[in-house]
This record gives C-alpha cells, sequence and structure tokens, in this order.
C-alpha cells in the first residue's frame, strides 16, 4: 500500500468527520439504549459518560500516535513499530478481528430490525429466543455481501457515499428522540422499580462494554485508520476525533434518555422492572407501544441505513488492517495489493468478506450475542496506543508530532488502566474467550518466524511477553473475581476491581521497558517513508519478516 503523502487520496476534515460520526452511528444506537436500560436501568445514562471518557483517552492517545504515523489502517501497525515484528501481528491481529467482526454484526442489526416488519415472512426471521433463524441468516449474508460491495470501487466513492448516509442517519435518531419523548415522558421511570441504579453500580460498569457502549463509540477507529488519506493528517485526526465523539455523546444520552422515559410506567411493572424489558428491536417495538407508525417506518428505515454507512468505513478499515499486517510479513505479500485505478485493497477485501461469513455462520446470532465479545476484542486492541506513546516520547524525541497529548506521563498509564478495568467489566467468560483468540497470533508469528530462517524466537518474542503475560493474568481474575462480573466469586468485590488497577499500572511500566529494549536491540520496525522526513527513525530489526 502506498504510504506516501502522493498516495494519498485527500480526503476532506469534514468527509473524515463524517466518516467517524457515521462510524459511531451504526447499530450502537438501535440496540445500545434498550440493551443498557435492561442491564443497568435509568443509572445507564452513566454508562455512556464513563463510556465516552474511557474512549476518549484512548482517542487521544491515538490522536498523538496517528497524527505522527498518518498510516491508513495504522492501528495494525503501531505495534511493529514500537515493539517490532512479533507484538505488531499480535496487536494487529486483534485489531483486525475487532474491526473485520463489525462488517457481520450491522447485517445482523439490519435483518433483526427487519423482524419488526408486518410481513408474517419477516416475523421469521428471528426466533422466540431473539437469535436469527434460517431464513435471517441467510438475509443476514446478503445484507453482508452487498454492504460490502458497497466500498469495493473507490476511497472517493467511500466518501461521497458516507456523507450523504450519514447526514440521512443522523436526522433519523433526532427524530426518534423527538417523537418519543413527545409522546410522553415518563419521569417517574427514573426511579420506580429499584431506583435509579435498580441493578447496582457493577452493572452500569458491565453495561460499558457488554451492552453496546464500547462498540458505539468505537467509530472512532475509523477515523485513525482512514485519517492517513486526509489531506492534513495531523490537523484532521485529532479535529476529527473529539467532533465525533462530542456529537456521539450527546446523541446517545438523548436516545438513552428518550428510551428510558417513553416506556409505558404500566409495561415496566408488568416486566417486573427494568430486567424483563426485552424488546427484539428495541426503538421499533416500543414506538409499537406507543402507536407511533410513522417512526416505526422511519426506524425500519434507519435500520438499513446506519448499519450501510457503519459498513462503509469498516469494510475499508479491516481492508487497512490486512494490508498492514501483509506489509510485517505475517500475512502474505499478496494481500497488501491495491488497484491501480480504484485505489481499493481488494485482496484484503476478499480476506475480511470470508472471515466476515465464518464468522457469521459460526457464533453471529445475533446483536446481543456477538456484541459483548467484539467490544471485548476493541478493548484489547486499544491497549498500544498508550504504550506507544510512552516508548516514542522516550526513543524518538525528535519524532514530529503534529499532536501532542498533554501530561502524557500520567494520562497514558491512566488509559492502559482504564482499558484493563474496562476489559475486566466485559465478564467472564468474555474475556476468557477474546484472550484465546488474541494470542492465537502467538503461535502464527512463531511459525512464520521459523519458516524465515528465524532461529532466535526468543529474541524476537521478548518485547511482546508482556501482553501475553497481560491477557492472562486479567483473565485469570476475571475467572476469579466477583459474581457482579461473571467470576466465582473468589476475589470480593471491589478488591477485583482494585487488584486489575495495579496489575494493570504494572504491566503499563513493563510494556514501555520492553519497547525501549527493543529499539535499543534494533527489532523496532523503521519509520515507513510516508513523504514526510521525521527527525530520526529507529534502526531496523536485525530479522523483518519479508
Amino acid at each position: 500500500m502506498d504510504m506516501s503523502a502522493a498516495g494519498r487520496k485527500g480526503l476532506s476534515l469534514f468527509a473524515l468527520i463524517m466518516i467517524g460520526i457515521g462510524s459511531i452511528f451504526g447499530s450502537g444506537w438501535l440496540f445500545g439504549a434498550g440493551s443498557a436500560a435492561q442491564v443497568a436501568g435509568p443509572a445507564a445514562l452513566v454508562a455512556w459518560v464513563i463510556g465516552a471518557v474511557f474512549i476518549g483517552m484512548i482517542a487521544m492517545s491515538y490522536a498523538e500516535v496517528g497524527a505522527a504515523y498518518p498510516i491508513p489502517g495504522g492501528m495494525a501497525r503501531y505495534g511493529s513499530l514500537s515493539h517490532g515484528p512479533v507484538l505488531g501481528f499480535i496487536t494487529g491481529w486483534a485489531v483486525w478481528i475487532a474491526v473485520a467482526s463489525l462488517i457481520p454484526i450491522e447485517s445482523i442489526a439490519a435483518t433483526q430490525y427487519m423482524s419488526s416488519w408486518n410481513f408474517a415472512w419477516a416475523h421469521g426471521l428471528v426466533d422466540a429466543h431473539h437469535q436469527l433463524s434460517g431464513p435471517g441468516m441467510a438475509v443476514a449474508l446478503l445484507l453482508t455481501v452487498l454492504l460490502w460491495l458497497t466500498c469495493y470501487w473507490s476511497v472517493q466513492l467511500l466518501a461521497r457515499a458516507n456523507t450523504v448516509l450519514t447526514l440521512v442517519k443522523f436526522a433519523i435518531p433526532v427524530l426518534a428522540v423527538v417523537a418519543l419523548t413527545a409522546s410522553g415522558f415518563h419521569t417517574s421511570n427514573f426511579t420506580a422499580h429499584g431506583g435509579f441504579a435498580p441493578h447496582g453500580w457493577s452493572a452500569v460498569l458491565t453495561a460499558v462494554t457488554t451492552c453496546g457502549v464500547v462498540f458505539a463509540f468505537n467509530g472512532f477507529q475509523a477515523v485513525v485508520n482512514l485519517g492517513g488519506a486526509a489531506r492534513n493528517p495531523g490537523r484532521a485526526i485529532p479535529i476529527a476525533l473529539i467532533g465525533a465523539l462530542a456529537l456521539g455523546l450527546v446523541s446517545y444520552l438523548a436516545l438513552q434518555a428518550a428510551f428510558l422515559g417513553a416506556v409505558p410506567p404500566e409495561r415496566l411493572a408488568e416486566a417486573g422492572g427494568w430486567a424483563g424489558i426485552d424488546f427484539n428491536s428495541p426503538f421499533a417495538d416500543l414506538a409499537k407501544v406507543l402507536m407511533l407508525h410513522w417512526v416505526v417506518t422511519m426506524l425500519q428505515f434507519g435500520a438499513f441505513v446506519s448499519p450501510a454507512g457503519s459498513n462503509i468505513a469498516n469494510v475499508a478499515s479491516s481492508a487497512y488492517m490486512v494490508q498492514n499486517l501483509a506489509a510485517t510479513g505475517f500475512f502474505p505479500k499478496r494481500l497488501a495489493r491495491t488497484h491501480p485505478v480504484y485505489g481499493t485493497a481488494r485482496p484484503a477485501m476478499w480476506v475480511n468478506l470470508g472471515f466476515s461469513v465464518l464468522l457469521l455462520l459460526t457464533v453471529g446470532r445475533s446483536w446481543k450475542t456477538l456484541a459483548p465479545i467484539i467490544s471485548a476484542a476493541m478493548v484489547i486492541s486499544y491497549l498500544i496506543g498508550p504504550v506507544a506513546i510512552g516508548v516514542f516520547r522516550r526513543t524518538k524525541p525528535g519524532l514530529a508530532r503534529p499532536f501532542r497529548l498533554p501530561a502524557a506521563r500520567l494520562l497514558t498509564p491512566l488509559t492502559f488502566v482504564f482499558a484493563a478495568c474496562a476489559l475486566y467489566w466485559s465478564k467472564w467468560p468474555n474475556t476468557g474467550i477474546v484472550t484465546v483468540l488474541t494470542l492465537m497470533a502467538a503461535p502464527v508469528a512463531a511459525l512464520v518466524l521459523v519458516r524465515k530462517g528465524e532461529r532466535d524466537l526468543r529474541r524476537q518474542f521478548a518485547p511482546a511477553w508482556w501482553i501475553v503475560g497481560f491477557l492472562i493474568t486479567v483473565s485469570l481474575v476475571s475467572w476469579l473475581g466477583s459474581a457482579e462480573f461473571g467470576g466465582s466469586g473468589v476475589i470480593p468485590g471491589g478488591v477485583d476491581i482494585a487488584l486489575v488497577a495495579v496489575v494493570a499500572l504494572a504491566y503499563y511500566y513493563l510494556a514501555v521497558g520492553a519497547g525501549i529494549r527493543a529499539h535499543e536491540q534494533g527489532l523496532a520496525e523503521p519509520d515507513p517513508d510516508m513523504g514526510e522526513p521525521h527527525e530520526e527513525t529507529a534502526r531496523a530489526a536485525d530479522l523483518q519478516p519479508a
């Protein structure tokens, strides 16, 4: 892939902001408010604030790294630049899984909302357990292919189509908020049936990662991954991140408040509280209860527009991920090829389509089933951002930084600790599942290095052991932790989160130290040629996979 300035496609700042907003307003708004209300009750409002603060901290870390290295799909590459090829592959693998998994889940969301159509065949798309039926799986598969084709031709088509879709789909939740609020806003819902936090504050923390909060705000990745195609990445990336996240928070709070206030009190009483409000298509089903038929129709239309808009960025971002993994040598080089006319990574896109179909046919039975696992994988993909800042500040003090994170010595370890806690809040067994999926990359990396003639695997793996130990440790604490977070209860509540925070802080400094040693030993990947001079470049690795 052409990383030079000349190779960029010239996305405007406005187009980049639209990509960020378009990604944030995917299927998360269709399901997040209903799912969060069921888990946390009215305190779901707090979950959105916590999620926005967390993702904002992560985004600002990536704003510095992304502006310094405006590489399309760079989140799959930063680990290699900071610690060398092995860690780069492990973290890039995690980022790729997280982003590529978004493609089928958007199709699942659209299919579940189709089940609210007033047709007998549509009702059969979802079974009594809110899982996709056989016909539902077929429809989701068809939508996955169609949405994938949206991004097949060019990056410029992506920008133009996404801008139009974003403006349309942003208007739909705004109108939904107005309509639901006008239909009757019941303030008693915020205190009845257990109070503001009926299931405790641990449920609020769980909602952050299992109910679509992190999932929704994860759209910031599209700005970082596609920001390298902007006309002025150093300026565009941080501005687009701040703008998209701020607008997203305001909108999601409005959606959550409207949902909580619009549920009829008698329906809430019949359900026995918020845990019993289990809609298959949350906003559409609620609008049906309220006899707002025009809102139902609008939401059914929005259930196609929102996933389509998000998947434009998802398809492009995941393709860039594959290209960057190919550039490190752990994926076949031919996957890095870009179409000479349309500028799209077609071989990489075919790989992602295959992965999407596999995920859909194996575990993609519902949005609620897949979203928590994807969210946990996303949190793992965030880890390298704050660590990379800590490494680069020590090893590359002269690196051109168009955006510089203020108070980085305080914020980067704090951000890493926050990410570790968010991973723990994902609940067992989700933590264990994503740990296994992520660490599958380690034996693959060893096999590739051996085939390329590397004999000193211990040296190559030295900068990467910290992430292996970190993920296993957090998974172990998750398994032994409090029942509120899915654990066995060996470690009591409160102590478990404190333990995760302490462990994460120790691993952060271990990770930074490992990166510094990787640079001293010449293991870190040299700075890519982006058409802009850097004041210093890391030494080349003794053996970089070709």
